[in-house]
């Protein structure tokens, strides 16, 4: 399926590429669309291609040596993902399934040192998507080390408001893919029972709203009073 240069000219990643360029790199581009919970790579295997999401949410898990399931992150719409190589690692370092409905435009992981040695700008804009990524990474290293739990599932859920939100006519922001309390947990490096307790809490006191697998923020600037109290 050929890929229109409009769907892609204005994500980040291909920020200031001239539309002859991006076009070329198209060329071995396929687009796929991916259903809800389908699996788009499994750990573990042979990381044949790169992705980047055009449209949907992907979850992004990976399981332990002793079979723990953790969801680590979040893919957004403009995020390129799956690219293994850029890690220095032949396979996969977790499995991505579509939350929702999904697109993703695919390349050759064998087209990747082309791809960049030839693209210096999309270079320069690939290692600025790793080093968010690492950014991001640290974050939640440095909030596992050194915050409570209520905290960080606060800014847990910012930040998915903050990236994945939609303002609703009547109030609030609501998390625009499903989303449980499980994931939640795994997220934050806490157990189902705590994330339950403080959801529970909130939405008593009117700060958030839950549902099957719905996550609604209501009152954003006290949910971020809780994330840091001394602010």
């Amino acid at each position: 399926m050929a890929i229109e240069l409009s769907l892609v000219h204005d994500l980040p990643l291909f920020r200031h590429l001239s539309s002859r360029t991006l076009a070329q790199l198209l060329t071995r581009a396929t687009l796929a669309r991916v259903p809800r919970g389908s699996v788009i790579f499994e750990q573990g295997t042979t990381a044949t291609s790169f992705y980047l999401l055009l449209e949907g949410r992907l979850k992004v898990i990976q399981v332990t040596k002793d079979g723990q399931q953790v969801m680590v992150r979040v893919v957004h719409p403009g995020d390129l993902f799956g690219f293994a190589q850029a890690l220095a690692r032949p396979d996969y370092p977790g499995t991505a399934r579509a939350a929702v409905d999904s697109v993703v435009v695919c390349w050759p992981m064998s087209d990747w040192d082309a791809v960049i040695e030839t693209n210096p700008r999309l270079a320069i804009n690939t290692v600025q998507t790793i080093g968010q990524r690492l950014d991001e990474a640290h974050t939640r290293l440095r909030e596992l080390s050194t915050q409570q739990v209520e905290r960080r599932v606060a800014h847990a859920i910012l930040r998915l408001a903050e990236k994945a939100g939609r303002v609703q006519r009547d109030c609030g922001i609501m998390i625009d893919f499903p989303i449980t309390r499980q994931d939640i947990a795994e997220m934050t490096g806490t157990t189902l029972h705590t994330v339950s307790r403080l959801m529970s809490a909130w939405e008593g006191q009117g700060l958030v709203k839950g549902g099957r697998q719905k996550l609604t923020v209501l009152d954003v600037e006290r949910l971020r009073r809780v994330a840091d109290p001394e602010t």
